[in-house]
């Protein structure tokens, strides 16, 4: 792949013409000249750097030329056009080759004339461990591991956990991490409840527990139905036997099968793998509805509302969405869409270099799939008419905002800020961001606390995390560019919070920043709150008043973000072995020693011809581990 640099020097043109439709032109004309007629990828660039527009073209200098015609140019491009002051180019070998970089691109600068896709967070899986030698069922998120079995993509946590909780009760696998497993000494609650077979005390052999994992094996890859007879048959078996209980076992999992099946709101049995696409436009919104099919089970669903300009259809919009959903996951061998996706055979090619297999778009006109598509756009229609609903009501909160606090205009960004810690341990900080959208949760940030004379100090804890958090923002974006700043921080906490944080914002440089304090009222009750802002008395809001219950809402969020994460550093530090102190002892080869030896303390006194009996564990670190434990003797 070859970059055509831009030269700035040669197309600026003069200050006066720079707003205006013909400067842009002339600016894209100049370019148009020296393009080839060769596959590529071309942006288009305002004055101050911000990427408008990244397209892809089968040839650069034809596709580009077009923009330099005022008849064929509707109102986004000719916006887009007049705010264009220079551009850069990269020739692909193929058009395909040019897509994937289109959307590579696209999801790196955000341009505003792109279709957006907001929501990119990776699925969760089920896994089944195989790396262990009672293998563990689980969820799953990030990079995959060989030799481990995945099952997904889920469209949802809530997903995969309803289909986990119902696995386990239909196969009693074990859950629980190697570190707990390898420390029981006698079966765990989820024993009691009939939810694991207690492997890690001998509960069950080998062979039995086996079995069960090919059951689960067999459920998770389309053969639920030779599962679930299978299991009959041994039911009844087990019955004509006189072994009830064991039967009564058989026939709990056997309903809790159906328990999981019955979720199917869409099923298409027919089909081994395919996502299903379909998309309903409104008021200038759209709603992309997701449904995951995989080994005939419908998977769950997720709704998408890509930013887009208002002007595109449908089949643009469901183009430019599949496109960048599949930019960083390999796509299912078909895909089902409810329009007609533009350039579909362009797409397929693309979808196909970077899944490794053959990807067919789908349109189908009758049939099955057309009934499973119509539902999946039901689900689409109903989703947007809730958001727009929704952003009606929030839009009337976020004017209120405003004008309690006497903001400019409404809030597009606030950011909550509180902390957590039990007498100064495990400190923790967070951020909850809020917008018309509602929450964002992939703009949520933890702060460990990093000082040690912050720990179990309010104030100063607060201090750290606006001072990393401001910090590291005008380092990264000095000009305050980015749409990542906030229009108003919400800090929970009274005057001394308050305070704190006009200190840190000032010292920064940004007293421009709307900084308001939210602390609950005397017996600390809920409705009673009163609010602090600099160069004002506090106050307090009518208790029915609709906006105080959105500032609840925001505070709350806050303060179940911070709890959660301390609970969760809390639970690492508890669970933290002595093996993690050891240098050079990473999670395999702790795993290796906690299997040799049951627990750490039996590594701590173990002999040096023990540590060195232990699989994957040289001489060397063995020595090394030895000395850690016995203070280098």
């Amino acid at each position: 792949m070859q970059d055509l640099v831009s030269d700035d020097t040669q197309t600026d043109p003069a200050a006066g013409d720079q707003a205006s439709l013909a400067g842009g032109m002339r600016i894209i004309a100049e370019f148009v000249r020296t393009l080839p007629r060769k596959p590529g990828v071309y942006r288009m660039i305002a004055a101050d750097g911000e990427v408008l527009y990244v397209g892809k073209a089968r040839s650069l200098r034809n596709r580009v030329a077009a923009y330099t015609q005022p008849t064929r140019l509707d109102t986004r491009l000719v916006r887009m056009v007049t705010a264009t002051r220079t551009m850069e180019f990269a020739v692909t070998d193929s058009e395909a080759e040019a897509l994937l970089l289109e959307n590579n691109l696209i999801k790196r600068f955000r341009p505003r004339f792109n279709v957006l896709l907001r929501d990119d967070k990776s699925f969760p899986y089920i896994v089944i461990r195989r790396d262990t030698e009672w293998p563990q069922l689980a969820k799953h998120r990030g990079a995959r591991d060989a030799g481990n079995e995945y099952f997904g993509p889920f469209a949802s946590a809530t997903a995969v956990n309803r289909t986990l909780y119902a696995l386990q009760r239909a196969f009693p696998l074990r859950s629980c991490s190697d570190g707990v497993f390898t420390t029981r000494t006698r079966p765990c609650l989820q024993y009691q409840i009939k939810r694991c077979t207690a492997p890690c005390v001998g509960r069950i052999d080998q062979a039995e527990y086996g079995a069960i994992v090919d059951d689960v094996r067999g459920f998770l890859g389309g053969r639920n139905r030779e599962v679930q007879q299978a299991l009959s048959q041994r039911m009844d078996q087990a019955s004509d036997n006189l072994e009830f209980e064991r039967a009564a076992v058989l026939r709990d999992r056997i309903r809790a099968l159906a328990h999981i099946q019955s979720h199917q709101s869409i099923s298409l049995p027919s089909i081994d793998e395919a996502d299903i696409f379909a998309v309903h436009a409104e008021g200038g919104q759209v709603c992309v509805q997701v449904f995951f099919l995989r080994a005939g089970q419908n998977l769950g669903n997720r709704a998408y509302f890509p930013s887009h300009t208002k002007d595109l259809d449908e089949p643009s919009v469901l183009a430019a969405f599949i496109g960048q959903f599949y930019e960083a996951r390999p796509a299912p061998k078909l895909i089902l869409a409810s329009h007609a996706v533009a350039e579909s055979d362009l797409l397929e090619s693309a979808l196909a270099m970077t899944a490794g297999h053959k990807v067919e778009i789908r349109h189908p006109k009758r049939g099955e799939q057309k009934d499973a598509l119509d539902q999946a756009v039901v689900n689409a229609r109903e989703a947007l008419a809730r958001r727009m609903a929704e952003r009606g009501t929030q839009r009337q909160l976020l004017e209120g905002v405003a004008q309690l606090f006497g903001l400019d205009g409404p809030p597009e960004r606030i950011e909550v800020y509180d902390n957590s810690h039990i007498q100064g341990s495990a400190p923790i900080g967070a951020m909850v961001v809020a917008g018309p959208d509602g929450f964002v949760k992939n703009a949520y940030r933890k702060f460990n606390i990093k000082g040690e004379e912050a720990a179990g100090d309010d104030f100063a804890m607060m201090r750290e995390v606006l001072s990393r958090r401001f910090g590291r923002a005008l380092r990264e974006d000095p000009e305050r560019g980015e749409e990542h700043w906030p229009d108003l921080v919400l800090i929970d906490g009274g005057q001394g919070q308050l305070e704190v944080a006009r200190q840190v914002l000032g010292e920064l440089g940004l007293d421009d920043i709307a900084i308001v304090g939210i602390a609950k009222g005397p017996d600390r009750d809920a409705g009673r709150e009163r609010f602090f802002v600099p160069g004002k008395p506090p106050f307090s809001l009518e208790p029915r008043d609709p906006v105080l219950y959105f500032l609840q809402r925001l505070r709350d969020e806050a303060h179940r973000f911070a709890i959660g994460s301390h609970r969760n550093r809390r639970a690492a530090e508890i669970t933290r072995s002595a093996l993690d102190q050891v240098p050079g002892i990473g999670a395999g080869r702790k795993r290796a020693l906690l299997h040799h030896f049951g627990s750490a303390r039996a590594v701590a006194v173990a002999t040096l011809e023990d540590i060195k009996a232990v699989p994957g564990i040289s001489g060397a670190l063995a020595q090394k581990i030895h000395d850690h434990f016995r203070g280098g003797r």
